[in-house]
């Protein structure tokens, strides 16, 4: 019997599992933004969150530790100078799973997972995009026009 043995296998064994979400997480810090299935994501939530509380702690041991679970410096480096301060007022609930419908191949159900306020870099992002969109669209105009003389 399964008795108190929280958390989820995912089908894997341990050190498999483990390395799943351990990049995961890395994903995760170094995009704000991925999709999985919905258990993997709750799995990835855990770790993610234990990952922002050690970026808020800050401190030389708090440094080794998230080093040692993540895969790349540059993820640990993010986490220090960019999540950590963002959420630094914040108590918990540092991430959301979104649920996005079912994968076509085997219908697993799938969601994103994402840190609270990546939405405003998205919104950003958009609004960078939009003139240099509409700058072709006028240049194709002008040339049509020059076309006609």
């Amino acid at each position: 019997m399964r008795h108190l043995k929280s958390g989820s296998k995912l089908g894997k064994q341990p050190a498999h599992r483990r390395a799943v979400l351990r990049n995961l997480v890395t994903n995760l810090i170094e995009k704000e933004r991925i999709h999985t299935t919905i258990l993997r994501a709750k799995a990835t939530r855990r770790l993610a969150e234990k990952m922002i509380t050690l970026g808020k702690r800050d401190s030389l041991h708090a440094r080794r530790q998230a080093a040692a679970f993540l895969m790349t410096p540059l993820a640990t480096e993010k986490l220090f100078k960019d999540l950590a301060p963002r959420f630094a007022q914040r108590p918990g609930g540092y991430t959301r799973i979104v649920r996005a419908g079912w994968r076509l191949g085997d219908g697993a159900e799938l969601a994103i997972l994402e840190f609270i306020g990546s939405e405003l870099k998205k919104k950003e992002k958009k609004a960078r995009r939009k003139p240099a969109e509409e700058a072709p669209e006028e240049d194709t105009e002008k040339e049509a026009v020059a076309n006609k003389k």
